[in-house]
């Protein structure tokens, strides 16, 4: 039987968040593919303040922090809305 190569049918979820450097951050998905990604492309995270960038949780398919009024989606991190759209609950 015939096996598609690379990620075509997962739905990516994410499973950790790091800042590994800094001015950037990482996000690790349940699939074992990690995205490294500069802290400037998300100016609702840029307003986090440092000491609480790991204080992070789930919610609804993607990140958030207690002190940040979004959510960062798996789409805004793939950039690719119609294949990685999260679900409206």
């Amino acid at each position: 039987m015939y096996k598609k190569e690379g990620y075509w049918d997962v739905k990516p979820k994410i499973k950790s968040l790091s800042f590994p450097k800094r001015g950037k951050f990482q996000v690790d998905l349940q699939d074992g593919r990690s995205v490294l990604m500069p802290v400037s492309a998300f100016p609702s995270l840029k307003k986090v303040p440092v000491k609480e960038r790991n204080n992070w949780y789930l919610m609804g398919g993607g990140v958030t922090w207690d002190s940040c009024s979004e959510v960062i989606h798996i789409e805004q991190i793939l950039g690719n809305y119609q294949n990685y759209a999260h679900e409206l609950a």
